[in-house]
């Protein structure tokens, strides 16, 4: 190589070593205005998150945020606390996550499972009274190790909402899983979940049931077919229900769940 090609190339090289390093002085200055711009989103979103959590309730949660996310620590009393915080949080603009590890209860007095189980059972059976909807809601309630499963069937969107909130702020309770179903919307279904009501508490020996909201015969209807629960005093008196229920003109089919108080349960 000749004196003129290797000053080229030297110059060539010094050229391109500017330009290497211009590029990473200009790309080390765009992650720095990205890191500030970030910086300030999340210190946008820290302050945003502070207000929505400025309520009496929320007295006992922290909150951090990085790159959009929010992580949410600390306890509340009750899980409808825990859902509300996280809802709250997620409205906000910007929250690209949150990350929810708030406690329930933390430090307060455990109580059993079967507790817990009794009490939201009561709740909810005597919830709905006065609406005329408690026979027609058959929802079931299993709590394993502080988290309840709330399963059956609901009349409509209000009552298993309802049912939910009775679990939510019930204290003790850690988690609701919500696997109830909703009856379908229909005006034939409709008149026979009546028709099927007046047919079973019109019966002499069935009305005793329709005393104590919390042990009615418990009657869901889904497109015709009707289906039957709770727990009765006697065979005689779930055949009763039964026989009541399938005489009842547009009926399809009565499944009898029925159960006989002190016998166990039937296996299907």
């Amino acid at each position: 190589m000749n004196k003129l090609s290797k000053g080229k190339f030297a110059e060539s090289s010094k050229l391109s070593a500017l330009m290497i390093v211009a590029s990473l002085l200009s790309m080390g200055s765009a992650i720095s205005v990205i890191a500030q711009t970030s910086n300030a989103n999340d210190a946008k979103i820290q302050a945003e998150v502070t207000k929505a959590l400025n309520k009496k309730q929320f007295s006992g949660v922290q909150s951090t945020v990085s790159n959009g996310v929010v992580d949410l620590t600390g306890s509340v009393k009750v899980f409808a606390d825990k859902e509300e915080a996280d809802k709250r949080v997620r409205r906000i603009k910007d929250v690209a996550a949150v990350r929810n590890d708030i406690e329930v209860g933390s430090g307060e007095t455990q109580v059993s499972d079967q507790e817990l189980q009794q009490t939201i059972i009561k709740k909810i059976s005597y919830d709905r009274v006065g609406y005329g909807t408690t026979a027609f809601n058959a929802i079931g309630v299993n709590v394993q190790n502080g988290v309840v499963t709330l399963s059956g069937t609901a009349y409509g969107p209000v009552d298993k909402s309802s049912a939910v909130a009775d679990a939510s702020y019930t204290p003790g309770v850690k988690d609701v899983v919500d696997e109830i179903q909703v009856d379908p919307v229909s005006p034939m279904d409709d008149r026979i979940r009546l028709a099927v009501f007046r047919a079973v508490y019109g019966f002499p020996s069935l009305n005793k049931y329709a005393i104590d909201p919390a042990k009615p015969i418990r009657i869901s209807v889904q497109n015709g077919n009707v289906t039957l629960f709770g727990v009765v005093d006697s065979k005689a008196d779930k055949d009763a229900a039964g026989i009541r229920a399938n005489g009842v003109p547009g009926v399809f089919s009565v499944k009898n769940e029925l159960q006989v108080a002190g016998q166990p349960a039937e296996n299907k």
